[in-house]
């Protein structure tokens, strides 16, 4: 059995569809050519019934199929033996039988009704092996009781029988045989719309042409299908312009530290090969700035690394994190980038959320590092958290509103800030993280000057209690 469901399963679709849909008219027609020719035999019989009920033996008939069980013989006329066969059972079971007509063997529903039963309608045969219907009712001759059985053969109704099934045989044939032909046509027209989506797979997959549409026609599956390529072709299309774009803007921005870099390596290889020594001050100053360039480079490729990660892949062990405490390292870490500046917190409320540790500190510490990057010397930036709200206020320069859209994308750098230090991911990241932990961020122009960034994290002012068994003590 397995073999054939193999062989049918490795059919193409188109011919599995079209098989199918001849054996199931197969099997249809031919339950109905069964019914059909059951029906008919039990109708004509039943008929055929009604006509022996319907006759009776003529008493000329009786009386020379009792004499021929005696001595003296007469023939029947012969329109009655053309009609039907007649013959007697007498109570010991002996049969006599008119002439001209050939016997019918004895039934016990024969001497069934001289026992008492009304009659009796039974198959029998001829001595000869013919099938006949017989009829058997009490009558009597001379006197004496006896059982009158008229029968007729049922090839009458056997011939009739065989033309029918003859004729529903043809009937089930062509009707196979039109029905594998509507099959095979209903499954190329069904399956056209597949032909062109499989046509449009295998041209995207032999020549990466994600430009590719299909026509979407209706709203049935195949209609929900072709939108669903469509939908599929374009997201692949947007990723990988997404992709080529990412691998652009980081090359172009690996390439001015690295510039920089190079050129001060250079310039300091030189003044060794030459044994032209470099003024003190500026020897410092060179490597000063490849310690920067150094940071900044590390820096930029560890936002790379953090962006590689596709949106959708799942993010890092989430833990319960107390964003207070995050907060404080991420401003001690602020502080130091911005001695000049004045990092206020007055208001920091305790919070836990649910977090990427490592992720959170990150994301705080590119919040403020971008208002300490913004803010002029000698200014302010205040920070508060209150009841999972973190808002980071710097008085700088502030963000045109037309820029605002546009602050958390990838590379993207608004055009007076392109002269400074960062490479335009930090904010990329911030979004990201912030998702990630079911919260939300947005930047806007603070009153009186400079940019308010707001971080919302979903949370609880006190930590969960620890699950039995884990040894783990909330803070009191």
């Amino acid at each position: 059995m397995t073999g054939p469901v193999r062989r049918f399963r490795a059919l193409p679709l188109r011919s599995r569809l079209a098989l199918l849909t001849a054996v199931a008219v197969a099997v249809a027609v031919a339950a109905v050519s069964v019914a059909c020719w059951f029906f008919t035999r039990a109708q004509m019989r039943d008929e055929l019934d009604a006509s022996l009920r319907n006759t009776s033996a003529p008493d000329e008939v009786l009386r020379e199929a009792f004499d021929a069980c005696g001595v003296r013989l007469r023939q029947p006329s012969a329109e009655t033996a053309n009609f039907a066969y007649v013959q007697l059972v007498l109570p010991d079971g002996r049969r006599c039988v008119a002439p001209y007509y050939p016997p019918v063997k004895v039934r016990p529903e024969d001497l069934e009704v001289l026992g008492g039963a009304a009659e009796s309608v039974h198959d029998s045969t001829t001595d000869g092996g013919a099938e006949v219907r017989v009829h058997s009712y009490r009558t009597t001759v001379g006197g004496v009781p006896v059982t009158a059985s008229v029968s007729r053969p049922l090839g009458e109704i056997d011939a009739t029988l065989s033309r029918l099934a003859l004729v529903l045989t043809a009937l089930a044939g062509i009707g196979v045989v039109g029905a594998g032909a509507a099959g095979l046509w209903v499954a190329r027209t069904g399956l056209k719309p597949v032909d062109r989506l499989t046509g449009a797979v295998e041209h995207v997959a032999r020549t990466e042409d994600l430009t590719v549409r299909i026509p979407v026609e209706g709203e049935d599956e195949i209609a929900r299908l072709s939108r669903s390529f469509n939908a599929m072709t374009a997201a692949l299309a947007s990723s990988r312009d997404r992709q080529a774009r990412l691998i652009a803007d980081a090359g172009h921005e690996l390439r001015t530290p690295l510039t920089s870099l190079r050129t001060n390596i250079e310039l300091l290889a030189r003044s060794e090969e030459t044994g032209r020594a470099i003024p003190p001050g500026d020897r410092r100053a060179l490597l000063a700035s490849v310690t920067a360039q150094m940071t900044e480079l590390a820096s930029l490729i560890g936002d790379l690394q953090e962006l590689a990660r596709p949106d959708a892949a799942a993010p890092g062990r989430l833990e319960v994190v107390a964003l207070h405490e995050v907060l404080d390292t991420a401003l001690s870490r602020a502080r130091l980038r911005g001695p000049e500046l004045t990092v206020s917190a007055d208001e920091v409320r305790p919070w836990y959320v649910r977090a990427e540790p490592a992720a959170l500190e990150r994301a705080l510490v590119n919040v403020l590092d971008n208002a300490v990057k913004f803010s002029e010397p000698g200014g302010t930036v205040e920070v508060s958290l209150v009841d999972g709200e973190l808002v980071v206020r710097d008085h700088g320069p502030g963000i045109a509103p037309e820029e605002l859209p546009h602050v958390f994308e990838r590379f993207w750098r608004s055009p007076s800030a392109r002269s400074l230090p960062g490479s335009g991911l930090g904010l990329s990241i911030v979004a990201r993280t912030v998702r990630q932990a079911g919260g939300e961020v947005a930047l806007a122009a603070a009153e009186g000057g400079g940019t308010r960034a707001v971080i919302r994290l979903p949370g609880a002012p006190t930590p969960p209690p620890a699950p039995p068994g884990s040894g783990v003590v909330p803070d009191q």
